[in-house]
């Protein structure tokens, strides 16, 4: 296929939040230094990652249900879970999307995979820990390789089509693809670009982070180095209706319109592009995350490095609704709305905080007011998301390599107060360590409740490459007390009863 024309990226500094790939010269560099200030950091006998991942690992057995470790040659800076395919016994099969963020010796690619999910309470407790941090999961396997554009930062899947992905790279573009009419590539190098099914357009400088789909219609919202949010409506370019449930993986058809050549579109032999319903401007510094409101695809949210969480309604104009200064003391890089209560937004920030707005009530002062303060990381925040399953449960990755798990209804009730350390913070009740490096993205599927997809790039740690796991906590864990004591008790006096009989 002829490679596809999206708009030259801009040439600028590196990304704020770099994690590309880095030289064989720098990295011995940076593992000089890192060594350098181990040896400085000593006397402070603080546990090195490694000892930290080992004392974790031990526990494995005890802690989840369910763990895959998959070893990545090249780091993926998303992941995200594609429709469930197949239900079966003891498993089910579903797509996973992830990337490989390359260093050019061979191209970038957006990467379909089929995951096998272990159903709850299946899994041999002594056997989810028995796994070679070098070895790729039996339980990922490629189905499709599509050679990108650029590196891949990030990917969403549109919800009215289970066939549609879209993706940002180092361009003003946002790329949508077709992952079942899309061919199979092999990713050497030279090869020429998969052909994007539509190139939306309208960012002035490149977009990279900030990307969304919306819940309830067929709308891409993104934001970039441009300062301004865009919004498109792709429905036009639907041929079949997104919603249809005969529309199946692989049955056929894209659902992106293909114009014919020379008809109505100056890029046809690109590939059709497609301009923004509107553009909204804000923010006084680049935008790093977008998502819409739940219940409504005409209002949606924005965060970015100038500290601010920005409310747009499309239906009032392209200024905003509200906006909230000082949402936090540093940049902003995450932003998650509540499925379950609309009211309630989560941000993530440069300040190693998670905070949880209501949007009846952002501001005191003029600047942001937050509910809570959810202090547990010891480094910049990538990623926060809420629950599918439980309104008030939601997870946060940070450089730190950690991806906590809070319950903000915990918060300074008595049972958790008596349940916690002293010295862990308010609300977390799992974290997740199986990383050692920063997480820069995860995802709750909404398949297979409390099941999680993480990915993190061990460029620091280990030179290059990255690790995706796929992970469940043990239902002990997150199942309500009460509920888990009865089950004692009714196994206790299981085990009364057989050795009464013996």
């Amino acid at each position: 296929m002829e490679s596809p024309q999206p708009q030259q990226q801009q040439q600028q500094g590196p990304k704020k939040r770099g994690r590309k790939p880095k030289p064989k010269e720098e990295k011995e560099q940076q593992q000089q230094q890192s060594a350098s200030k181990m040896k400085e950091g000593k006397k402070a006998h603080q546990p090195s990652v490694d000892e930290k991942y080992t004392q974790w690992k031990s526990l494995v057995p005890v802690l989840y249900d369910w763990l895959a470790n998959h070893n990545l040659v090249w780091p993926s800076l998303s992941c995200r879970w594609g429709p469930q395919l197949e239900q079966a016994t003891y498993k089910n099969r579903q797509r996973l999307y992830l990337s490989e963020q390359t260093d050019g010796s061979v191209p970038n690619t957006l990467v379909i995979a089929n995951c096998e999910v272990v159903k709850p309470r299946v899994a041999a407790a002594e056997h989810i820990s028995q796994f070679n941090e070098e070895a790729r999961s039996p339980f990922v396997k490629k189905y499709k390789t599509i050679i990108h554009p650029g590196e891949v930062n990030r990917i969403r899947e549109l919800p009215q089509s289970s066939r549609i992905v879209a993706t940002h790279t180092d361009s003003p573009d946002v790329l949508i693809w077709d992952v079942e009419a899309q061919p199979n590539r092999h990713a050497v190098l030279g090869a020429t670009h998969s052909r994007p099914d539509l190139i939306l357009t309208g960012h002035q400088d490149n977009a990279e982070f900030a990307l969304a789909m919306c819940p309830t219609e067929p709308y891409v919202l993104s934001g970039g180095k441009d300062k301004s949010v865009v919004l498109w409506s792709i429905q036009d370019h639907i041929t079949t209706m997104a919603t249809d449930p005969t529309k199946s993986p692989g049955s056929g058809g894209s659902i992106i319109k293909q114009n014919k050549p020379g008809e109505g579109n100056d890029k046809a032999a690109d590939g059709p592009s497609l301009g923004p319903r509107g553009v909204f401007c804000g923010h006084e510094d680049t935008v790093e995350d977008v998502t819409f409101c739940p219940s409504s695809a005409q209002e949606f949210c924005s965060v970015g490095d100038d500290s601010c969480l920005i409310l747009w309604d499309a239906r009032v104009g392209t200024g905003p609704t509200v906006k909230v200064e000082k949402a936090h003391n540093a940049d902003l890089h995450c932003v998650d709305w509540n499925p379950h209560d609309d009211n309630l937004i989560l941000t993530g920030s440069a300040d190693h905080t998670v905070r949880m707005f209501d949007r009846r009530n952002l501001t005191s002062n003029g600047i942001g007011s937050p509910i809570y303060k959810f202090e547990g990381h010891k480094a910049a925040v990538l990623c926060v998301q809420w629950s599918p399953d439980k309104s008030s449960v939601f997870g946060s990755s940070a450089e730190d390599g950690l991806l906590n798990i809070w319950d903000y209804d915990k918060v300074g009730k008595k049972v958790e107060r008596a349940s916690r350390s002293p010295s862990a913070p308010a609300g977390l009740f799992f974290q997740h360590a199986g990383h050692r490096d920063k997480v820069v993205d995860f995802h709750w599927n909404a398949s297979d409740p409390w099941t999680v997809v993480s990915v993190s790039d061990d460029c620091d740690t280990t030179g290059g490459g990255g690790t995706l796991q796929i992970w469940r906590t043990s239902d002990l864990i997150y199942r309500p007390e009460e509920e888990v004591l009865a089950e004692l008790e009714k196994f206790k006096s299981h085990v009364i009863s057989c050795a009464t009989k013996a």
